[in-house]
């Protein structure tokens, strides 16, 4: 990432495997060398998109320039500058809600449902015999996953909630992009990147 970043022009990594606090680290030590946070997105198979972009402010160049000072060899595995838990708390909190916001609850409900139909007649048609047996299997899975889906959206409301309310304490304030999408600033409402990145 430290190598990508090394020409000042906006990083998009792609990463399997990883959890939000990895992703929110690995933003923190972005911004400990000149970039900011501006998006992460999920891809298909599994993939994170994280998008990082230059920081122009005053204090963010000056913390850049300090830290390739103190910490010449990162890019090639040296010391990095310590982590600030707070601060990648508040990122964890940027990306929970950049994801579960990438698309809006009935595009997400209209994928749930097409998905659940699709894997249920699978199966009803893999251990079912007959048209009324592979319909009841099928039914059956259908609504089992589909209270599953049912809790698992109650719980990302919640964690949408908490995250909101983080951010907000922090100061953070809340803003609409061009795609609709709520998002939310640092304090002083300095958006990411050159400019404003959500103008049409």
């Amino acid at each position: 990432m430290l190598r990508l970043m090394a020409d000042g022009e906006p990083v998009r990594l792609s990463l399997t495997m990883t959890t939000m606090k990895g992703l929110a680290r690995l933003a923190f030590i972005a911004q400990q060398f000149g970039y900011e946070y501006e998006n992460l997105q999920q891809g298909g198979q599994g993939v994170s998109v994280l998008s990082l972009v230059p920081d122009p402010g005053p204090q963010a160049r000056a913390l850049a320039r300090e830290n390739r000072e103190r910490y010449p060899h990162a890019a090639e595995g040296g010391p990095l500058p310590p982590l600030a838990p707070d601060a990648i708390k508040l990122l964890k909190a940027r990306m929970l809600l950049d994801l579960q916001r990438q698309y809006s609850d009935r595009a997400r409900l209209a994928l749930i449902v097409a998905t659940l139909t699709v894997a249920s007649l699978s199966l009803g048609m893999e251990f079912g015999k007959g048209a009324a047996s592979v319909l009841t299997i099928a039914g059956v899975c259908w609504v089992s996953t589909a209270a599953l889906v049912s809790v698992m959206f109650v719980i990302s409301r919640r964690s949408v909630a908490k995250g909101t309310a983080r951010l907000r304490a922090a100061g953070f304030t809340p803003v609409t992009d061009h795609n609709g999408r709520p998002r939310y600033v640092p304090p002083g409402g300095r958006l990411p990147g050159h400019g404003n990145p959500f103008a049409g």
